[in-house]
């Protein structure tokens, strides 16, 4: 990673890499097809020490709001000595075509190991989350992780410190909305959004057929509060509509 961070990751060949680790050009390339499977194990070390770093937080906070932004927290502390080489290397990982890209099917253990921190974290909490949500909110919240991430990439901000503002009031407005998310009618919303994700950004895994076999989804269960709206809607205007009736006469 010290050549990545000296050189940028454009100008580290796989020459230099075998040089640094005092190997022949043929052993790095027995190890590593190349210098993006090198970063794939980087990204894999980062998800596995920050899966470490949260295991005390997610034991000692059952708030959901303290227990995302401590695990917001703790990625931006494993993060923080990377910071200049994330700037370097981002223009790679934001090609859609490039196997550095966090929805690549090369970067899938490492995002499968980020939104998994976030089942913990939303199953752990004593918030109540509706079971059809239960599957799709940790990949929600991982895309908002990434969108710290963005902002994090390009902050220059003293110790970044406007990157953790935005991570606590993220977690704050994220633990809001599960909490509204009780009402059912706003749970149409939701899927619609993951939906919208699974649908348009390439190696999202596929969470919302499994929502959308969910008994509120197929009609099993009662309607949810937006049919019952409409009803009432229905019926207030028919009620309307014979009191005109009643007045024309």
């Amino acid at each position: 990673m010290e050549l990545f961070q000296e050189r940028g990751y454009d100008k580290t060949t796989m020459r230099a890499i075998a040089q640094e680790a005092g190997v022949s050009v043929g052993n790095a390339y027995y190890y590593f097809a190349g210098k993006e499977h090198l970063i794939q194990g980087f990204y894999d070390r980062i998800a596995a020490e920050h899966q470490e770093r949260v295991r005390p937080i997610l034991a000692r906070e059952t708030d959901l709001e303290a227990r995302l932004s401590g695990v917001l927290q703790a990625w931006l502390d494993i993060a923080e000595p990377y910071h200049e080489f994330a700037a370097q290397f981002f223009k790679n990982a934001a090609d859609p075509d490039s196997p550095l890209s966090p929805f690549s099917a090369e970067s899938e253990h490492a995002r499968e190991a980020a939104i998994d921190v976030h089942r913990a974290t939303l199953a752990g909490a004593e918030a109540k989350v509706p079971a059809e949500l239960a599957v799709i909110l940790p990949e929600l919240m991982w895309l908002s992780q990434m969108g710290l991430v963005l902002y994090w990439v390009f902050d220059r901000s003293e110790g970044h410190r406007r990157s953790r503002r935005l991570a606590d009031r993220g977690a704050r407005l994220t633990s809001r909305g599960v909490a509204l998310a009780r009402f059912r009618v706003l749970r149409p919303l939701v899927r619609e959004v993951h939906e919208l994700f699974t649908d348009f950004l390439p190696g999202m895994t596929q969470a919302a057929p499994a929502a959308e076999n969910s008994p509120a989804a197929d009609g099993t269960s009662p309607p949810d509060g937006a049919a019952k709206t409409e009803r009432a809607a229905k019926t207030e205007r028919a009620a309307k509509g014979k009191r005109v009736r009643r007045g024309k006469r």
